[in-house]
């Protein structure tokens, strides 16, 4: 059996008659089997928003509309077709919902009548919420944050100042509504909130690797800032390092569900020195009295800035890794040798973590630790088997190659 209702099959048929090809792939990708929505409906869809000839309005008002749906599983499905096409759908997709003064109006929706409405309900609202806040950046900035070019002449390390100011505290707020999903992975028990769940997961990454980014511009920056910029960078950079935290929660849940570790990012705290060094440049300039600072921390304060500059004007010739070391009063550098792939979903970690980054390490004593990296295909859950749900979530490949990739903290 397919798993569609009754209803699901009268609406397809009804559909049919009407001639409405793309409801009809709506319906079939939503339907109220509680698995995630076909690879066949959502690569027929993707394709949709490719054709000049289709309405990208009357798509993306089709799904809204699905969401009307009083069923959990078809309206989850709904969203994780909307989020499929945000992903890999043409651009014009993106922009339309964009465009729109209101998306998901789901804030109060609740499931009383289904198996599991009510927790499954919950994490609709807020995965609803996240699309919501994903079409928005795109409104405020007119690029997607997962696709943007990412590198040493990438979006987000080449910005302004003053745009950088603006453009990272939007990126924190999607990052925020992703991570604010919390779904544990004993939660993750069924096909719908796991494709779900992958599609946070690849968002999540690519976002970070943006973010990470912009983190290192405004670090670049930092010491030539006037008082107030100094300020209000320290305040993103501390916040940067909460979401940090938060990140790692939800790569932990990744992992315990049974997503290839080589895909799973190993993200490591920045030493607090680096903190304690941007601080006191701050209070520098504030005329405050600073405190006696440690060799380590007068070395940060005194060489952070031309550090910075040594390793922006080497790095495009030396290939990931790339590590800074310091020594007392000594620096050098050195390549690892690694390359990168141009395949995005072939291996998420070469995106973010420490297999495929350029590391900056500012602090004296460091461990360096090389995994070697596989391809990024095995999603089946540890905890499931049989008809596990990982298994039957299709991602289309995106076709964004991946430039080099920077990261600024010591494994």
């Amino acid at each position: 059996m397919s798993g569609q209702s009754i209803t699901d099959r009268i609406a397809a048929a009804q559909h049919s008659m009407t001639g409405s090809a793309i409801s009809k792939a709506v319906c079939k990708a939503t339907t109220h089997e509680v698995s995630a929505p076909k690879k066949k409906h959502l690569d027929y869809l993707m394709h949709c928003t490719n054709e000049l000839s289709v309405s990208i309005p009357h798509l993306a008002d089709t799904l809204i509309e699905r969401t009307a749906n009083q069923s959990w599983v078809v309206v989850f499905k709904t969203l994780i077709t909307t989020h499929h096409l945000m992903m890999y759908g043409n651009e014009r997709f993106i922009q339309y919902l964009a465009s729109r003064s209101t998306l998901f109006n789901l804030n109060n929706f609740i499931d009383k009548g289904a198996l599991q409405g009510y927790d499954m309900s919950t994490y609709i609202r807020r995965y609803s919420r996240y699309l919501n806040e994903r079409a928005m950046s795109y409104r405020l900035v007119a690029v997607d944050f997962t696709k943007m070019k990412r590198g040493i002449d990438g979006v987000m390390r080449t910005m302004s100042t003053e745009k950088l100011m603006k453009t990272l505290p939007i990126i924190q707020n999607q990052l925020d509504a992703l991570l604010d999903f919390e779904a544990s992975s004993n939660e993750l028990t069924n096909g719908v909130i796991n494709g779900a769940f992958m599609l946070l997961f690849k968002d999540s990454i690519r976002i970070f690797a943006a973010y990470n980014e912009g983190v290192i511009n405004l670090l670049e920056k930092y010491f030539d800032m006037k008082k107030h910029q100094c300020k209000e960078a320290l305040e993103i950079y501390k916040r940067f390092l909460t979401r940090m935290t938060k990140l790692s929660e939800f790569l932990k849940v990744a992992e315990q569900v049974g997503i290839d570790q080589v895909d799973i990012p190993d993200l490591s705290q920045a030493p607090s020195s680096l903190l304690q060094a941007l601080e006191q440049h701050l209070a520098s300039l504030e005329g405050k009295k600073i405190k006696e600072l440690s060799s380590v921390n007068r070395y940060f304060t005194l060489k952070l800035p031309s550090l910075y500059r040594v390793v922006r004007r080497l790095g495009p010739l030396l290939k990931p890794t790339l590590s800074s070391h310091v020594h007392g009063q000594g620096t050098h550098l050195h390549n690892g040798g690694k390359l990168l792939t141009n395949d995005l979903d072939s291996s998420l970690a070469n995106l973010v973590g420490s297999r495929s980054f350029i590391h900056i390490t500012l602090n004296y004593s460091w461990t360096h630790l090389e995994k070697k990296t596989t391809g990024g295909s095995h999603w089946q859950s540890k905890a499931m088997s049989g008809t596990a749900p990982w298994g039957h979530t299709h991602l289309a490949p995106a076709p964004i190659p991946v430039p080099q990739m920077v990261k600024i903290f010591a494994p």
